[in-house]
């Protein structure tokens, strides 16, 4: 695993950048939420996926891309909320009075 992310930083570094800035923008974003059954059924394919690579259910190039990318949204999500909570730090919110 230490291999995978010294040879391809730039990748998972250009993932959490890009995570960042969307945890920036994100809060400005109003639209409709994911439901209950959609967060359940990614995060169970999200707990699958880890457990196939825990495992190395999937050999050879199919593991190694598996693992990238794994790293790669792990790093995405960090950068998310590193993102959406500077903007909570920075962005001063005004309320209405009364």
């Amino acid at each position: 695993m230490i291999y995978l992310a010294m040879f391809n930083w730039g990748w998972v570094l250009a993932s959490a950048v890009v995570g960042l800035a969307m945890g920036w923008i994100a809060v400005v974003h109003r639209g409709r939420g994911w439901s209950t059954t959609t967060l359940r059924k990614v995060a169970v394919l999200v707990a699958a996926l880890i457990l196939a690579s825990v495992f190395h259910l999937a050999p050879g190039r199919a593991g190694y891309w598996l693992d990238l990318g794994l790293v790669m949204l792990a790093a995405y999500v960090l950068g998310c909320a590193v993102g959406s909570w500077l903007r909570s730090l920075v962005v001063a919110r005004h309320t209405a009075a009364g």
